[in-house]
């Protein structure tokens, strides 16, 4: 089950997950979390060639819903585990309002009231395959490079919250370093 919100994004009510994506989606809760390793790096993924949506698309860290009365940093958690295999401490709400409708190549349509968030990777990755095709350790500047070079391979979420997020990630590296 998905959250159903409304423009501002409070809750109004819940769908099945299969059924709120299609050619004309309600908008729902999700979010996407950006994940930094202790060298400063910036993990970021490709979506599994099987996903529904977007598939095969460079991506943040990782992405995800929160169950009907989850907190977004425990939702944050588990999606971390599931996607990655992936343990993270430090999660912080970067970007609170970012809301998007895109529509992918296959005609479904997203639209999302998605915080952005960060974290902190604390163990290795064990990828799950169902999800992520590949990942990547990169710096900011390369991802930003990346993003404006061919915006096109990279899912929409992500090129259009990227450039408020960036300066975000180093002050995140910097407090977390702080909090040790």
């Amino acid at each position: 089950m998905v959250v159903l919100v409304d423009h501002a994004g409070d809750p109004i009510g819940v769908q099945s997950k299969a059924d709120v994506h299609g050619q004309s989606t309600p908008r729902h809760l999700a979010f996407s979390c950006h994940v930094v390793d202790e060298q400063g790096r910036l993990l970021v993924t490709r979506r599994a060639l099987k996903k529904r949506t977007w598939p095969g698309v460079w991506t943040n860290s990782f992405c995800g819903h929160p169950a009907p009365g989850e907190t977004l940093e425990d939702a944050v958690s588990r999606r971390a585990e599931f996607e990655l295999g992936l343990s993270i401490d430090h999660i912080t709400c970067a970007i609170p309002n970012f809301s998007y409708v895109a529509r992918d190549a296959s005609g479904i349509e997203e639209n999302e009231h998605c915080p952005v968030f960060i974290a902190r990777a604390v163990s290795s990755l064990t990828p799950n395959p169902a999800e992520v095709a590949e990942a990547q350790w990169t710096s900011s500047s390369e991802l930003k490079s990346a993003i404006d070079a061919a915006p096109w391979a990279f899912s929409p979420w992500l090129v259009e919250h990227f450039t408020e997020l960036q300066p975000l990630i180093a002050e995140h590296i910097v407090e977390a370093e702080d909090d040790d």
